[in-house]
């Protein structure tokens, strides 16, 4: 069983990275095989909109046709049996990295006609992990809720079923006196303590649920 992790984040060593390595951890203790991939050390763009995984009588169908880094990449998803994908929020929704990731990614798989059948050529587990600098109780007000639920059922859509993973109220910073902050650094160190060791063991939890999903 293979299981592809994708980190759409800059940082390597921070929340979003640390969470998809305890998915990883929770996946290899299931028997997985894995493999990540730091999306920010990759040099590609988001979908061209040529439309050539569209064109009638193309020779293969669910394909992207950029060739750039990740065009490989995407060649190794088409044999995967699950795929994880982490990302921080930045204004309101995926990195950019993420977001054009997702985009070639999900696209060539998306049957025009017929919406309900991928063109993905089997049902695979899939997940997406979101890192947050804003509280919980400001996810509503801020309409993250419905960013997260839209990426998860296009995930859902072409790839059989996505679970979501938030973890919220992150640490940006190693050191907050030194950047702009609107609240008590010290609530938010004891918070994070508090909670992240948490959502580390719930995204333990979820590589482990991506193996099995592949083996049930």
């Amino acid at each position: 069983m293979k299981l592809m992790a994708f980190n759409g984040s800059p940082r390597k060593k921070w929340n979003t990275a640390t969470m998809i390595e305890h998915a990883l951890e929770g996946a290899r203790e299931a028997g997985a095989e894995v493999e990540l991939i730091h999306l920010y050390d990759l040099d590609f763009k988001g979908c061209s909109s040529c439309f050539a995984c569209k064109r009638l009588g193309r020779k293969e169908v669910g394909v992207c046709t950029v060739k750039d880094d990740l065009k490989p990449i995407l060649e190794r998803v088409r044999e995967a049996d699950a795929l994880l994908v982490g990302t921080p929020v930045y204004f309101g929704t995926e990195s950019a990295c993420t977001r054009a990731f997702l985009e070639r990614v999900q696209f060539p798989y998306l049957n025009y006609a017929d919406y309900s059948r991928s063109h993905f050529p089997r049902k695979i587990p899939t997940a997406l992990i979101y890192t947050m600098n804003v509280t919980e109780s400001m996810l509503k007000d801020l309409n993250y809720p419905v960013v997260f639920e839209r990426a998860r059922n296009f995930m859902g859509l072409h790839f059989g079923s996505c679970e979501l993973l938030l973890s919220t109220n992150t640490s940006q910073y190693k050191d907050y006196d030194k950047y702009e902050t609107g609240f008590n650094k010290d609530d938010k160190a004891r918070q994070h303590a508090e909670q992240f060791p948490k959502d580390c063991q719930a995204a333990k939890e979820l590589g482990a649920r991506l193996a099995q999903g592949y083996q049930a």
